[in-house]
């Protein structure tokens, strides 16, 4: 445009400017939803019910292992007296992983120095419950877990 030509606009042309854009957001937010409602969800990883863990000859006594269980760690243990145990190596304070630690015979959780004993109650620190419990089977050389 040219400067100093006048640039008003008509008010006919500003109501159907008007109008037009309001018939654009009402379409928008009718269709929005439906095609939402028809877009297909995505595929979630199915959760295992049970998973190989370690091989019984590798997991000696008052050692432990973390393994993936899922989607989520996992923890395995043979403790001092040569039981096997499994939890969720998940802190229930606020997620971080546990660990075993062998010198104290303690599942331990590094962020807040959580503690657990060897069977997965909260015993001091700040996790507010116990660790989720796994079933733990031996067959052959196979320590196999799966969700109790």
């Amino acid at each position: 445009m040219e400067p100093g030509v006048d640039q008003n606009i008509s008010r006919r042309s500003f109501l159907n400017n008007l109008l037009g854009i309001g018939v654009v957001g009402w379409l928008g937010s009718v269709l929005f939803p439906i095609f939402e409602y028809l877009k297909v969800p995505p595929q979630s990883e199915a959760e295992p019910t049970s998973v190989v863990a370690a091989k019984f000859k590798d997991l000696k006594p008052n050692h432990s292992v973390v393994f993936k269980f899922g989607s989520a760690p996992a923890i395995l243990l043979n403790g001092p007296d040569g039981k096997m145990r499994a939890f969720s190596g998940v802190c229930t304070h606020l997620q971080c992983t546990v660990q075993y630690r062998p010198d104290m015979q303690k599942i331990w959780c590094a962020c807040h120095n959580g503690m657990y004993d060897l069977n997965g109650r909260n015993i001091a620190g700040p996790p507010p419950k116990p660790l989720q419990e796994y079933k733990v089977v031996v067959k052959g050389d196979d320590v196999i877990v799966s969700k109790a």
